[in-house]
């Protein structure tokens, strides 16, 4: 099935039953090392670790790189998407994403510092027959990237402690 023919597809099915269009993405797994970790994603093994110099094996990237290789990916795919959805020939697209940390958040050394990127910077080099198109798509995918969307609007986040320590276990 090709591209076009799949988000039309999908498109019928949540056009004719809106609740198909609200699904769950889950991950889980658990610490595997001291900056290690193992996790799960559908049928998908992730492993996750820091660099030698903050304590971890080096063996994976880090989280905030797979914060990064998650917002690339997703703008990658929500151009194709797009140029599909638009009609705009998209032979390729090369991406490059960047951001700046600063560890004195992560460590608690400055509480005016935040733990997160202070900027991230999206390079994105779509290659095909109608440049004059780009900006459109490049609109297009600004405004329907989740990723980006989840990078750049407040997301409510509900932390619960399970287990020994959480309400279900403790004292």
């Amino acid at each position: 099935m090709s591209v076009g023919e799949a988000i039309a597809a999908r498109e019928q099915v949540i056009g004719s039953e809106p609740g198909k269009a609200r699904i769950v993405y889950r991950t889980s797994g658990e610490l595997a090392g001291p900056m290690l970790v193992k996790l799960t994603a559908r049928k998908h093994e992730i492993g996750v670790d820091e660099p030698a110099g903050i304590g971890g094996g080096n063996d994976y990237a880090s989280p905030v790189e797979y914060a990064l290789a998650a917002l690339a990916s997703c703008q990658a795919i929500t151009y194709r998407l797009w140029a599909t959805k638009l009609g705009i020939a998209l032979d390729g697209l090369e991406i490059a994403v960047e951001g700046d940390l600063d560890l004195h958040g992560l460590f608690g050394l400055d509480d005016a510092v935040r733990p997160g990127f202070s900027a991230i910077r999206i390079d994105v080099t779509p290659i095909g027959p109608e440049p004059a198109r780009f900006a459109e798509l490049a609109d297009a995918v600004d405004a329907h990237c989740p990723v980006l969307d989840l990078i750049t609007t407040p997301t409510p986040v509900e932390r619960r402690l399970c287990g020994e320590g959480g309400p279900a276990g403790g004292s």
